[in-house]
C-alpha cells in the first residue's frame, strides 16, 4: 500500500453529472448504527482484519485471519443480523499485532457515518479499514477514490469535507 494519500480520480461521466445527481438511502443507510458496530466487533473480536462497507449497494466484504486469501460478502438484511456475529467464533489477534489500534477504530467509522450522511451530492460510497497495513479506503459520489493511512486520515479530516 503507498506510504503517502493516494487519491484516484474516477469516471469523468461520473463527475461531470455530480450536483445532478443525490444520494438514495440505502438498507445500509437505514441501520447506519447497527452496521458501524458489526464493523467494529468483527475488526476487533470475529477476527476480520479488513472490512469494507459497499454503502449504496448494502454490501458488507470481510477478510478475516483465519482465511486471507478469501473474503466473505454478507448482502443487506444478512450484514446487520444479530445472528451473524453469533455464527462466527471468536478469534484472538495475539499472533496478528494489528497496526490499527482498538482504540482507533470508532472513530474510524464515526468518520465514515459522518461522510455519508453529510452532503447529497458529494457522499461516502463505500469504505475500508484494514488493520495490519492500517490504510484506509474510501470511494466517493463523484467516483473518486482515496487511500490513506489511518494516522494520516485523522490528521487531514479537513479535505474530506470536515469544518476546520
Amino acid at each position: 500500500m503507498p506510504e503517502r494519500w493516494l487519491q484516484i480520480k474516477g469516471d469523468p461521466s461520473v463527475r461531470a453529472f455530480l450536483f445532478q445527481q443525490q444520494r438514495v438511502d440505502s438498507l445500509f443507510d437505514d441501520h447506519l448504527d447497527r452496521l458501524l458496530a458489526v464493523m467494529q466487533t468483527m475488526l476487533t473480536v470475529k477476527g476480520a482484519f479488513h472490512v469494507k462497507a459497499h454503502f449504496s449497494s448494502s454490501q458488507l466484504t470481510c477478510w478475516f485471519y483465519d482465511d486471507p486469501y478469501n473474503y466473505r460478502v454478507y448482502v443487506k438484511e444478512e450484514a446487520i443480523d444479530p445472528a451473524l456475529l453469533d455464527s462466527l467464533p471468536d478469534y484472538s489477534y495475539e499472533q496478528h499485532p494489528p497496526i490499527v489500534t482498538i482504540d482507533e477504530i470508532s472513530p474510524v467509522l464515526a468518520e465514515f457515518k459522518r461522510l455519508r450522511l453529510t452532503d447529497a451530492q458529494v457522499y461516502l460510497r463505500n469504505a475500508s479499514l484494514n488493520r495490519i497495513n492500517g490504510m484506509i479506503g474510501m470511494t466517493f459520489s463523484c467516483d473518486g477514490s482515496h487511500y490513506i493511512a489511518c494516522r494520516d486520515f485523522f490528521r487531514r479530516l479537513d479535505c474530506f469535507g470536515k469544518d476546520a
